[in-house]
């Protein structure tokens, strides 16, 4: 069974910075495509980041320049590291992974979710 653990959520002052990680655990055979997501009070889940396997990423506009996305393949890990973060950042935080459970089998996998909170 693969299990995606957030951590690094908190609260923090408009302004501030916050690194979010995600770890990839269980049996599988590697990680693919892993993203980001964020989902605020009464909003639909949108995509914030992406990282192929070889490291091109992808950002939604509203976070280009203040977020960076990063991997390690070697730990199964994904982090997001956030500057500037505004009010408007406030939301959960979801990991997205495609992993592939064996060379032909892929199927993708959420955390649980990790809250962040800015304050004006």
């Amino acid at each position: 069974q693969v299990q995606l653990m957030e951590s690094g959520g908190g609260l923090v002052q408009a302004g501030g910075s916050l690194r979010l990680s995600c770890a990839a655990s269980g049996n599988f055979f590697s990680s693919n495509g892993m993203a980001w997501y964020r989902q605020a009070p009464g909003k639909q889940r949108e995509l914030v980041a992406s990282i192929s396997r070889i490291s091109t990423t992808t950002y939604a506009d509203f976070v280009k320049g203040r977020f960076t996305i990063s991997r390690d393949n070697a730990k199964s890990m994904v982090y997001l590291q956030m500057n500037s973060l505004k009010v408007e950042d406030t939301a959960v935080y979801y990991c997205k992974a495609d992993i592939s459970v064996t060379p032909g089998i892929r199927r993708s996998y959420w955390g649980q979710g990790t809250q962040v909170t800015v304050s004006s």
